[in-house]
């Protein structure tokens, strides 16, 4: 009997049982706070295959990886992505505890059905206004209507749908107590994100940088919110909406740092694997396995657990550079 692979452990202690998977950095929107408006993508020559997609999340679920989520971009354009979500999926209960999904709604409509076949039980929805006007500026051409038929069409179908709102002063800061009421009567649960510094864009982050805790006040004197323990796996903390079964989290990377508990890497659409999201140190997992075979990428996976940092480099302020070149699309949410 082969001996066990050894656990997911970095150097700072801290046990790896996240994956997060971006499968294409292709986006159908560009919202403005993500990426520049003519995104150049990576040729789709260099993008790992979808076989190989499998094998490395198969590796890290081999190691202890107990949770898996699938992003972008937008992971739901590119091609035959629901054969890879089938195939992890096969792997929910015999290693894999949850296989999830970050989308912007715009084609959720007609995957939703087969993501619950597959054994998907919620997903993350990236949604930054209910105003159509305002929703297509951000997003700078998206439909809302699209967008919230693909969430009606999640929720029929029996995922679980979490609304990720980004805080942008400016544009939808006035939104967001209205935001958690539409989620209130949705049955949605809502986290609150600070925009990062990830890659360049055509706007100055700090024009549109909100603390989470300017928010929190304004919303705890509308809503009643109680301390929550619950966690996904996530950087996240909880607060419920007394009285519903809604759960606010707020992701604060700038002005609450989360890096203790960070249990998480990231691999990217083209075979890089990111210990941290905020540093551009890497290890190149593609190259590994196509040159090396599973001993090839064990050895790269544990390089990069060495070089894991003790925490992110985000800082935001006026003229600073982003604290990584490259865009979240790239890397994945």
């Amino acid at each position: 009997m082969p001996a066990p692979l050894p656990s997911l452990i970095d150097a700072h202690g801290r046990a790896i049982r996240y994956l997060r998977i971006s499968v294409t950095d292709r986006c159908d929107l560009r919202c403005r706070y993500c990426m520049s408006e003519a995104m150049t993508f990576l040729p789709r020559h260099a993008l790992l295959q979808l076989e190989e997609i499998a094998v490395i999340a198969e590796r890290f679920i081999a190691r202890g990886v107990t949770k898996i989520r699938l992003s972008g971009g937008e992971p739901l354009v590119r091609r035959d992505v629901g054969e890879l979500v089938r195939r992890l999926g096969g792997h929910l209960g015999a290693g894999l505890d949850e296989l999830t999904l970050t989308t912007n709604a715009t084609k959720l409509a007609d995957h939703a059905a087969n993501l619950h076949a597959a054994g998907v039980r919620r997903v993350n929805v990236s949604l930054d206004s209910l105003d159509p006007d305002r929703f297509r500026f951000i997003t700078r051409h998206g439909d809302l209507t699209q967008v919230l038929g693909g969430i009606a069409a999640a929720a029929a179908a029996g995922l679980a749908v979490k609304i990720n709102t980004v805080a942008l002063a400016g544009l939808n800061e006035d939104e967001l107590p209205a935001l958690l009421d539409w989620c209130v009567s949705q049955g949605h649960d809502l986290s609150l994100i600070e925009t990062m510094p990830l890659g360049a864009i055509d706007e100055d982050r700090v024009d549109r940088f909100v603390p989470l805790t300017r928010v929190f006040e304004r919303l705890s004197a509308s809503h009643e919110l109680v301390r929550d323990a619950h966690r996904t796996g996530g950087p996240a903390r909880y607060w419920r909406v007394a009285g519903t079964g809604t759960r606010l989290g707020l992701i604060s990377p700038l002005t609450a740092n989360f890096c203790d508990g960070c249990n998480r890497v990231r691999l990217t659409t083209d075979g890089k694997l990111y210990a941290c999201l905020g540093h551009d140190d890497q290890v190149d997992l593609k190259a590994a396995l196509r040159e090396g075979g599973l001993p090839a990428l064990d050895a790269a996976i544990d390089e990069a657990l060495r070089i894991k940092p003790a925490r992110h480099a985000f800082v935001i302020g006026r003229g600073t550079a982003p604290a990584v070149t490259r865009h979240m699309s790239v890397t994945g949410g």
